[in-house]
């Protein structure tokens, strides 16, 4: 069962958010809406802005980064959203050990598919290539989507991926095939995908919103690096996770999926708030760790 405070602020969100995304009719009222709440920012970590192969971004830093470097990809459905919004989750990352270079990767409908994945990949080569030890890639809605996107693009291009790969909510199936978008639709605490179709047309743009690369979720996986997957088992993205998940075992990788019972979207990000926040934040750091101490 859900915490108190996890139970009061799914009413919130209900109440609220949920309501304004409804409403909102184009994919610029969904870059207001998610934009107008500032991040809730655990204490302790400082923000430096930098730029990492020509991709402006942030460095989230707490003290020494024992656990390795990470490479943030924020949600936001595409067209919304920053390093900044994230610092709930990118904070809280610096605060268990790991360096943070959150990315401000270009956004939909200004610039559509494959803007955003090439910012992705040019940051990623340019992390590989300016730090040591162990690398990882973590990603929450669409960002977590563009996470797999990068990974199965470093695979196609033979290149070195990351050690492993947190994925918070993720958007994988932007066709809308899963069957959670209906199931879910009134127990979702937060998304209202009655306009999905507006994020989808807008980050897709002429290309197949079904392609591997704009919907991981029909990507093969075969060759990718561990992956630890969190979602809400009321969440209208629910089965955008177990679809992936049961996707990636069958292709030998190694997945470890978290469904925590009636969490919104994105609730890592909600740390300050919320224990389950917390926890998922602790578990997601104790995999990435894990994983890059067999880092060689």
């Amino acid at each position: 069962m859900a915490s108190l405070r996890a139970r009061v602020l799914n009413v919130l969100l209900r109440n609220t958010m949920k309501r304004r995304l409804g409403a909102c009719q184009t994919a610029l009222e969904v870059r207001k809406t998610f934009q107008s709440t500032p991040p809730l920012a655990p204490r302790g970590a400082r923000c430096t802005p930098a730029t990492l192969g020509g991709v402006s971004g942030e460095w989230v830093e707490a003290g020494s980064a024992s656990a390795g470097t990470l490479l943030y990809l924020h949600g936001g459905g595409y067209v919304a959203m920053s390093a900044y919004t994230h610092r709930g989750i990118t904070a809280a990352f610096a605060l268990r050990g790991f360096r943070v270079f959150a990315a401000d990767y270009r956004l939909a409908p200004e610039h559509p598919f494959p803007a955003g994945l090439d910012d992705t990949t040019a940051v990623w080569r340019a992390l590989r290539s300016e730090v040591q030890g162990p690398l990882f890639v973590a990603g929450d809605s669409a960002g977590g989507g563009l996470s797999l996107a990068l990974l199965l693009n470093l695979r196609d291009h033979h290149e070195a991926a990351p050690d492993a790969a947190c994925l918070f909510s993720p958007w994988t199936d932007l066709a809308g095939t899963s069957a959670s978008r209906v199931t879910n639709r009134d127990r979702d605490p937060l998304l209202a995908f009655d306009r999905a179709h507006i994020l989808v047309s807008a980050y897709a743009g002429d290309a197949d919103p079904g392609a591997p690369l704009i919907s991981p979720v029909n990507a093969d996986f075969q060759g990718l690096p561990p992956l630890i997957l969190f979602v809400g088992d009321t969440e209208v993205l629910l089965d955008d996770s177990t679809r992936v998940a049961g996707r990636a075992r069958a292709a030998g990788v190694a997945v470890d999926l978290r469904v925590y019972p009636e969490m919104p979207h994105v609730w890592p990000a909600m740390n300050v708030l919320m224990p389950e926040a917390r926890r998922a934040m602790d578990e997601a750091a104790a995999f990435l760790a894990t994983a890059g101490a067999r880092h060689i």
